[in-house]
């Protein structure tokens, strides 16, 4: 079971968001691998506490979460697992001091490989029709992305020539100034913090380690999205440079309407038209809907207008924790045409139902009704 975040954190609910980035501080300085080295629990307790804070820390996403709590995250939805740990760290303390904190905290981003870039994120929307969003499906798009380069493998350099280690950085991707009590750590100028320098570049990618790709990519839709969701797929963004990480690829839905249901979060409505014989006597309808037919009973004299609340028979949630609801409405059907026989009836059902108990007329009998239908 998903551990509350608030209690990661060790924090309130109702945590402003600047003592929700306080608790991340602490508990991420405490937890760091480089000041726990050799210690596993301390990462793990480091990615969870990164984790937290890149929901918690995000208003869009912490709203998410206190709605529909941590499972909200998955299938691959938005924010769904959480990107590098390292890198939510360098976000939150280097503030424009990135090198001085690589330096203190032994790097981090990319596996401390100080050169290495992550690849951008990238978005697509998916356009689905009504059922397909409320049901789930799966979709194949085509994504025009940067990815590794097949020739050299993502290294830059040409095949058979390889890459030469910095001789102003000795490799390490920094070079280091001293004054007075006080080093200071700074990335290298000759090699862009690479901590190696390519002589001779791969002729497709030009150095870069990347070359841009149409890819045909399969994407899972789970059942309950709806227009504005946001599908994280990780890894599947532009690749990174000199051996960075890939981006994520975020796939926007947009939901279509159905002439048959509209919906609210993931409770649904929809009418139907019922003979008014079985609005007075009852019975049995059958009605559609999302998933599957559902068997509806009428009750003796059913107005027309009433709705039926058929629970759990709504729009699966995201988060897991069931289905909202179907809301039916039903309405009298009126036929379109009355024979002799027909008029016979109805006339002697209004002479006997048409009067109250005083005998005095009602305001409107039932072919009164019905003639008002054809008006």
């Amino acid at each position: 079971m998903a551990q509350d975040l608030y209690e990661t954190l060790g924090i309130g609910k109702d945590a402003s968001q600047e003592t929700v980035k306080k608790a991340y501080r602490k508990l991420a300085v405490k937890y760091h691998p480089d000041k726990n080295p050799g210690n596993p629990e301390a990462e793990e307790k480091f990615k969870e506490v990164a984790h937290a804070y890149e929901i918690l820390g995000d208003p869009e996403k912490r709203a998410k979460y206190d709605r529909f709590g941590d499972s909200a995250f998955q299938y691959g939805s938005a924010g769904g697992g959480y990107h590098d740990p390292f890198d939510v760290f360098r976000d939150v303390f280097s503030g424009g001091f990135g090198d001085i904190f690589d330096d203190f905290f032994g790097g981090g981003s990319d596996n401390g490989r100080r050169g290495a870039r992550r690849g951008r994120d990238l978005e697509y929307q998916v356009e689905l029709d009504f059922l397909e969003a409320a049901r789930g499906t799966e979709k194949e798009i085509k994504v025009r992305r940067y990815e590794k380069c097949q020739k050299c493998k993502g290294e830059g350099a040409k095949p058979g020539t390889g890459a030469s280690v910095c001789e102003d950085c000795g490799g390490s991707g920094t070079v280091s100034q001293i004054g007075g009590f006080f080093s200071i750590s700074r990335t290298c100028s000759k090699c862009a913090g690479a901590g190696k320098i390519i002589k001779q570049a791969c002729p497709d990618c030009r150095g870069t380690g990347r070359e841009e790709n149409t890819r045909k990519i399969k994407v899972t839709i789970p059942p309950g999205v709806d227009s504005g969701t946001r599908i994280r797929l990780t890894g599947e963004g532009e690749a990174g440079i000199q051996g960075g990480s890939s981006g994520d690829l975020y796939i926007l839905v947009d939901a279509g309407e159905n002439e048959i249901f509209t919906r609210k979060a993931y409770d649904v409505y929809s009418e139907a038209l019922v003979p008014f014989t079985k609005l007075v006597f009852g019975g049995d309808i059958k009605v559609s809907g999302i998933y599957e037919d559902n068997d509806v009973s009428i009750p003796e004299a059913t107005p027309s207008g009433h709705i039926f609340k058929l629970r759990g028979k709504g729009v699966k949630r995201l988060d897991g924790s069931g289905k909202g609801d179907h809301y039916l409405k039903v309405e009298a059907e009126i036929p379109p045409k009355l024979n002799e026989e027909q008029k016979k009836y109805l006339a002697e059902f209004d002479r006997v139902f048409g009067v109250d108990k005083e005998g005095n007329k009602k305001r409107d009998t039932i072919v009164q009704k019905i003639r008002k239908a054809f008006k």
